[in-house]
């Protein structure tokens, strides 16, 4: 995985802990009456998701790459082509 995409999916996960943190020991009450954890969750969210569609873009390009192998081991015989 490249560079890049180790450094989103860190930012994901570290989104994710401080989400966690943020919300243990409270109550969907504390949610809805705590306008600054509230804004909080969601920013935290918005960063989850902005990283993690930087690597799922990775993972596309990764998998088409696998299904393109795959598909040649499998394709039979090559012809050449006929200009």
């Amino acid at each position: 995985m490249p560079e890049g995409d180790l450094v989103r999916v860190r930012h994901v996960l570290d989104a994710a802990r401080e989400a966690v943190g943020f919300i243990q020991g409270r109550s969907r009450q504390d949610l809805d009456g705590d306008r600054m954890l509230n804004l909080s969750l969601v920013r935290l969210l918005e960063i989850v998701g902005e990283a993690a569609r930087g690597v799922l873009a990775f993972l596309r390009r990764w998998a088409s790459r696998c299904r393109m192998e795959a598909h040649g081991r499998h394709a039979g015989p090559s012809y050449p082509r006929v200009p």
